[in-house]
């Protein structure tokens, strides 16, 4: 499973808000060749949707292999990235049509002039992304001069200084070496570093280091790191019924995975590179929203259960730490009328 990034972002809460996330093969991508949804000019439509490791993305997996795109019409090229940054910039640069992706990033993507939308929330990460360290560090405080390794901008770097921040700490005072996911564990278990922050499945790798441990977790921030599925704008104008048939199908995928659990865990596993036993660890690790809870997240507030509020947080981190020069558009970033569409049909509003 590798690299849940935030492309530029710490961002949200405090220092605040997300990634969870984030496994296998080189950037494949592979292809379902299902029905093909016909656009309103007649010519065949294929979705193009980026995924990469990470425990709430994986359901499209089982969207691709038990047919759910076909039975919804859809025409479904499945790419995975095995390195989430990759992910980030192919939809940015308009190669794919939507990808699996951080609040965090989808602001900092349109900070940079990116046009994306957000059409669903896959899940919170509640424990799954985690500030691992070696022997020895009992607390936060006791990172300080530390060599801590993580992938710079991703959702795990952005961990890590709320977790700073916390503790009264800022980022200098501590060794930063950004490294990519895969590679800071890696580096964590050969004892290059003192502490690493990484993402499920990479958290398994870095606790096999004798006498390491978990210092502080995303269950710690709840609400900071926050999973959708982001189109960009041009797609979603274009082709609103083939986003509502993804929107319909990721709800559909949910239901087939509580009904086919055992089958959908091997199915999951496989795509994450880890064992069975190893996948059902980080099941509590990320929260999949349902379609009420998705209606709530879309409706504003005043804490980070609303998308809206944690964006706004968000969006002034980013700017206070330097990672964008000024603070986006946020007024088209959220559309929630494919979710309360589904949730119509389904008789759950």
């Amino acid at each position: 499973m590798k690299v849940r990034s935030l492309l530029a972002s710490a961002g949200l809460f405090l220092v605040s808000m997300m990634l969870v996330v984030s496994c296998a093969n080189p950037a494949s991508q592979m292809s379902t060749q299902s029905s093909s949804a016909p656009s309103p000019s007649g010519t065949a439509i294929t979705v193009r949707l980026g995924f990469s490791a990470w425990p709430g993305w994986f359901p499209w997996q089982v969207s691709q292999d038990a047919k759910l795109f076909e039975k919804n019409n859809l025409s479904v090229d499945l790419k995975w990235f095995d390195g989430y940054l990759e992910s980030i910039s192919t939809l940015t640069a308009g190669q794919i049509d939507a990808n699996s992706q951080t609040l965090n990033d989808t602001i900092s993507a349109v900070a940079g002039g990116a046009d994306q939308v957000i059409v669903l929330v896959n899940d919170n990460s509640t424990g799954n992304d985690k500030i691992i360290v070696r022997d020895g560090i009992n607390s936060i405080a006791d990172l300080k001069g530390k060599k801590v390794a993580a992938e710079e901008g991703t959702v795990d770097h952005f961990l890590l200084l709320l977790g700073l921040k916390k503790a009264g700490l800022t980022p200098k005072d501590i060794n930063f070496q950004p490294l990519e996911t895969g590679k800071a564990a890696a580096a964590f278990v050969a004892g290059q570093v003192d502490a690493v922050g990484v993402f499920a499945p990479f958290t398994t790798q870095a606790l096999k280091r004798p006498k390491s441990k978990e210092l502080f977790s995303s269950k710690e921030f709840p609400g900071a790191i926050p999973d959708h599925l982001v189109f960009t704008r041009k797609f979603v104008e274009a082709h609103p019924d083939q986003v509502q048939a993804m929107v319909d199908t990721w709800f559909e995928t949910q239901d087939y995975i509580k009904a086919n659990a055992e089958k959908t865990i091997e199915i999951m596993a496989k795509r994450g590179g880890v064992s069975v036993a190893e996948y059902k660890d980080y099941a509590n690790g990320t929260k999949i929203f349902t379609v009420e809870e998705n209606l709530k997240a879309f409706q504003p507030g005043k804490d980070m259960s609303s998308l809206s509020f944690a964006a706004q947080e968000m969006s002034t981190f980013l700017t206070e730490v330097g990672l964008t020069k000024t603070k986006p558009n946020l007024s088209k970033i959220f559309d929630d009328r494919f979710v309360k569409a589904h949730a119509a049909k389904a008789k759950k509003v």
